[in-house]
């Protein structure tokens, strides 16, 4: 049997994923994305996992969409229907990444490229190697930016950078996208691993439904009206404030103990 295109293990309550294509800077195809969405079904299904790490094996992170794979091969030599491979692969993958019930991480090791680069930047935070680097580089081939790049940019960066991102497809090293607001952290090479453990393993020690619901709350946030904003926060404090995470934090801070939280 062929090695897996997707590596999965687990220490304590982290789960982590290996996208497993070193030789093609780990792009995607339909088989990755298959394993992929099924490794992340799981690790959502499973009530003991309380944060994912998404890492990529070999020198690259992902370099996008592997334009060889059968998916993008059009009927009888006709162009391929790029719009259908986004919405068979890329919209479902996006949208699992976004409603997971707890926080993800990507941690980038080399190169994101194209929907590799916006894969990492839908994570919940993305710390980079230093030698990493963040390419949209759709424009190259006549495409826009695609799982869910259009909707991200500008958010995370503002639209002058983003379109200028956008447009170039130039190479932005982790350095700058730190700077930019891009991602989370930048850190040397040899810490990278290390680093996500230990961010990986503060997030899952607190409330994850919280978090899950922090994620949710901020970006529903952007698109209300800051009276419907204070509304749904409103709303979300009712429930969590009737959960168990709740109490025991408070029970925790007043006894001034660490807390044990459960709620997923």
């Amino acid at each position: 049997m062929s090695e897996p295109l997707i590596l999965v293990s687990t220490s304590g309550a982290v789960r982590t994923l290996i996208l497993n294509r070193p030789a093609a800077l780990n792009s995607f195809t339909g088989a990755m994305h298959e394993q992929l969405l099924s490794a992340l079904n799981d690790a959502a299904d499973d009530l003991a996992v309380r944060c994912v790490i998404i890492t990529g094996a070999g020198r690259g992170f992902c370099a996008g969409q592997d334009l060889s794979d059968p998916d993008m091969a059009g009927a009888d030599g006709s162009a391929p229907d790029v719009g259908a491979v986004i919405e068979r692969r890329y919209l479902p993958l996006a949208q699992r990444i976004r409603s997971m019930p707890v926080p993800v991480i990507a941690a980038v090791n080399g190169v994101a490229a194209g929907a590799g680069a916006n894969f990492a930047l839908g994570c919940d935070m993305v710390i980079a190697a230093r030698s990493a680097s963040f390419i949209q580089a759709f424009s190259k081939i006549g495409l826009v930016p695609d799982c869910g790049g259009t909707w991200l940019l500008p958010r995370l960066v503002g639209r002058a950078r983003a379109i200028g991102l956008a447009m170039t497809g130039d190479k932005l090293p982790a350095e700058e996208a730190q700077r930019f607001g891009l991602i989370w952290q930048c850190v040397d090479d040899a810490a990278l691993m290390d680093s996500v453990a230990l961010l990986a393993d503060k997030l899952a020690a607190l409330p994850t439904k919280a978090l899950a619901d922090t994620r949710l709350a901020l970006d529903a946030a952007s698109m209300l009206d800051y009276g419907q904003a204070l509304v749904l926060e409103a709303s979300m404090q009712r429930e969590l404030g009737r959960a168990h995470d709740f109490s025991e934090g408070v029970a925790a801070f007043m006894q001034k103990r660490a807390p044990a939280f459960s709620d997923r």
